[in-house]
């Protein structure tokens, strides 16, 4: 991703509005009495079209501004989404997006897997709560969530970025038309 003043700024208002869609909206409107998480979808998100780097400062800014918001310890989503960012990024480094369908399973796998190093954190950081077996469920209704919003999330984001994403082209060899029987050197 090229990242100019402009996408800066573009980049800057998705987190901000991210943050606070999550903690006005979300975070109220509960279906099978769980609330849906889109802060790992668009850190997801932003990793798969940006790369590694883009993904992990979205993660930690996108973190650190929840953090300050709620007044929690800081530095536990931050290091969570961090996490889950730099491992989008890494899988667009790594791998090509071949499918459509690929960009919401990666964020369901990483949103869950980030539920569970939230869980974690908040665990070794000493905060008291009750632990039931409706954690579980809550996370794993969370990553649903995470599959079914990532679709507009992910599509929203790259057409906003387009100017900015770097996408290699498809390298393609034309095949040389060749005579019955006979090869060309």
């Amino acid at each position: 991703m090229i990242v100019t003043p402009k996408i800066f700024a573009r980049l800057v208002a998705i987190a901000i509005l991210a943050v606070l869609l999550q903690l006005s909206f979300f975070s109220r409107v509960e279906l099978l009495h769980t609330s849906a998480d889109i802060l790992p979808a668009v850190v997801v998100s932003l990793g798969l079209l940006g790369g590694s780097m883009t993904g992990a400062v979205a993660g930690f800014s996108i973190g650190f501004l929840v953090d300050c918001l709620l007044i929690a310890p800081l530095g536990g989503s931050s290091l969570v989404l961090l996490g889950a960012g730099y491992a989008a990024g890494l899988f667009r480094e790594r791998f090509d997006i071949h499918s459509a369908l690929l960009p919401p399973l990666i964020c369901m796998a990483l949103t869950l897997l980030a539920e569970l190093g939230y869980a974690v954190v908040q665990v070794m950081l000493g905060v008291d709560a009750p632990v039931s077996v409706l954690i579980v469920r809550d996370m794993l209704l969370k990553s649903i969530y995470a599959f079914f919003l990532a679709w507009p999330i992910y599509f929203g984001l790259r057409r906003l970025l387009r100017p900015a994403l770097v996408e290699e082209p498809m390298v393609t060899r034309r095949r040389q038309p060749t005579v019955l029987g006979t090869r060309r050197a």
